[in-house]
């Protein structure tokens, strides 16, 4: 895994065409929509939902291109209704996904909140991840370095992190491999595609 948070090696895995963009991509980048009973456009990120799936990569631009140029109706090949705030509906999707998958890696003991803790991790190397909040203090966050050869994840905020590790909020967290690791970076990935606009540095809301 690598500093912003992309999985490694998942070149062969099931690949998905962005009707938005008309790349071919491994789909664990793109976001899953499905057709409801009423016509309407509902977010699959679990890609359970029946029905033939409509692929998005996971990027703010390429859901807006997709919503404004009307290309659900034109994939699904029928009219469709596009909810209102369906790109800030899939941005909460995600991060509760995430959020949730956290939670579940701490009560296996697999992740760990607090800035002495995540310093005893990163130091004995038992950390993969290293997750920050992203409107956690700058200086702070330079004190801890992102695990040789793991990710880092800057663009989660503290109440979501929090929330996680059942806190008001947290700024920095660990998270050792495997079990859910993988998961978690694949979701963040995901989730930073719909945050992050210029290199690693998160979207403000309303911008």
């Amino acid at each position: 895994m690598g500093r912003g948070g992309q999985p490694k090696d998942r070149t062969n895995g099931p690949e998905r065409k962005c009707i938005a963009t008309g790349e071919v991509r491994p789909k664990h980048g793109l976001i899953r929509f499905a057709i409801g009973p009423e016509g309407q456009v509902v977010p699959d990120i679990l890609e359970k939902l029946p029905g033939r799936g409509i692929w998005v990569s996971s990027t703010r631009q390429a859901l807006e291109t997709a919503v404004k140029k009307g290309l659900f109706s034109r994939s699904a090949k029928q009219s469709v209704t596009v909810p209102d705030g369906l790109v800030e509906q899939v941005e909460a999707m995600l991060a509760r996904r995430v959020v949730e998958l956290l939670s579940l890696a701490r009560k296996g003991g697999q992740a760990v909140a607090g800035y002495e803790k995540v310093k005893d991790w990163l130091a004995k190397e038992e950390a993969e991840v290293l997750i920050q909040a992203s409107d956690g203090s700058a200086r702070g966050k330079t004190k801890l370095s992102t695990p040789y050869g793991g990710s880092w994840i800057g663009w989660i905020t503290a109440d979501e992190l929090g929330q996680a590790f059942g806190r008001e909020t947290s700024i920095h967290a660990a998270l050792a491999a495997g079990g859910l690791c993988e998961r978690v970076v694949e979701e963040a990935a995901r989730l930073k595609g719909l945050r992050v606009t210029d290199g690693d540095r998160p979207r403000r809301k309303g911008s």
